[in-house]
């Protein structure tokens, strides 16, 4: 992806985690709304973050981009007029003191977080700082599956930390109906009311970035074709088994599996294809900052999660004109499909069931420019607006009484 032009002034109020007292004592414009978010690793939750803020500083709102990290893949996605302010904490949770100093220094009308650690930091730096913000906390997968597949201790606690301080919140704001309605279950049914905003999954320039050409040999004009899946490369993502339904797809075919995305099965994933002997066939070349000039060119997106928001990756997809399949996992698939309208749902683990959807899905794609339609759904003006309306935020930065 091109480079956008930004503003890198990272240093320009940065604050130690040990030492908020280090903001300057200069005077600062009151901004009328920061976006918390541990770094800008190359996730989704990250990019949809970015892809709002962009949205914000193009609806004329003053704008604060607090970062536990100033550092990741996609910094050069800041927009421009968003005021970049690093925390320098090694750790989301050690950037609770230096967001909190923040808070009391700058005292934007709304702070808005996204992804659990996060939400639990941004709700206790407001109690510290006791200041006017609003906080409102935006769920972006589902509470119940990341806590039955955590890895930690302190993963477990979520629901119980959710418990006490998502109530705190000005609004939690969840990415899909399933998200709301898990949130509801784990927390206590009564206890908060989710209002539900979808992600800002389509923007204006991704057409552009699909056009671009694609760096991989593999999605060049009259290669074979190519199936592609994209994101972390994680337990929650399970590409294993969209691996093992590739392979069950007769190799006559001449098809061909792409897997974009960085993380910590690369690994394991790598020594199942070599078991399979699928490495003439499949290729994992690594994080992409630009997925949609891939998208564009593969024949079909798959999605085989086994949890998930509310997945920007398929929406992506679809916004591009590819056919896509995804497993029927809690939440966002059949949403976004519209129970199978738009594409099949399989389920959850089922490498068979999975490659008989893709082979049916190769056959009988849907069309091109009922799949762009559906898509539009989660274009970035609407959604902004929406959060416009939640946050009580006017285009001119103005505070508002919150919807």
């Amino acid at each position: 992806m091109p480079a956008s032009p930004i503003d890198h002034r990272p240093d320009n109020r940065a604050a130690s985690a040990l030492n908020p007292s280090s903001f300057p004592d200069s005077p600062m414009r009151q901004p009328s709304l920061a976006i918390f978010l541990p770094s800008l690793a190359g996730g989704g939750a990250e990019r949809m973050m970015l892809n709002l803020a962009r949205g914000m500083v193009e609806s004329g709102v003053t704008l604060d981009l607090v970062l536990g990290q100033a550092s990741g893949p996609y910094r050069d996605l800041v927009p421009v007029g968003c005021e970049l302010v690093d925390l320098r904490a090694g750790r989301v949770l050690t950037a609770l003191p230096g967001l909190a100093g923040y808070l009391r220094q700058c005292r934007p009308t709304v702070l808005l977080t996204a992804m659990d650690h996060a939400n639990l930091i941004a709700l206790s730096a407001s109690a510290l700082a006791r200041v006017p913000t609003r906080v409102y906390v935006s769920v972006r997968s589902t509470l119940s599956q990341e806590c039955a597949h955590a890895g930690s201790r302190i993963h477990r606690w979520l629901p119980h930390l959710a418990r006490l301080l998502y109530p705190r919140a000005a609004a939690v704001i969840a990415v899909s109906q399933g998200v709301a309605e898990d949130l509801e279950r784990v927390l206590g049914t009564g206890r908060i009311q989710p209002v539900v905003i979808p992600n800002p999954v389509v923007t204006p320039d991704l057409q552009a970035l699909a056009a671009a050409l694609p760096d991989h040999p593999w999605l060049a004009d009259g290669a074979p074709p190519v199936i592609l899946g994209a994101g972390r490369l994680t337990h929650q993502k399970d590409f294993p088994t969209l691996i093992r339904a590739f392979a069950a797809i007769d190799p006559a075919r001449g098809l061909r599996l792409m897997i974009l995305g960085e993380g910590p099965q690369r690994g394991a994933l790598e020594s199942l294809v070599r078991e399979l002997g699928l490495s003439e066939r499949i290729a994992l070349p690594g994080f992409s900052p630009n997925p949609f000039a891939a998208m564009a060119r593969a024949r079909l997106f798959v999605l085989s999660s086994a949890w998930e928001g509310l997945p920007g990756v398929l929406i992506q997809a679809m916004a591009c004109g590819t056919p896509v399949v995804s497993t029927d996992c809690p939440s966002g698939p059949r949403e976004i499909l519209s129970d199978g309208r738009y594409g099949p749902l399989v389920p959850i683990g089922d490498a068979a069931a999975l490659a008989v959807a893709i082979a049916a899905a190769l056959e009988q794609p849907i069309a091109r420019e009922r799949l762009m339609s559906r898509a539009a759904d989660y274009r970035l003006e609407p959604v902004t607006r929406r959060y416009l309306e939640v946050m009580g935020l006017d285009p001119t930065g103005a505070s508002a009484r919150p919807a």
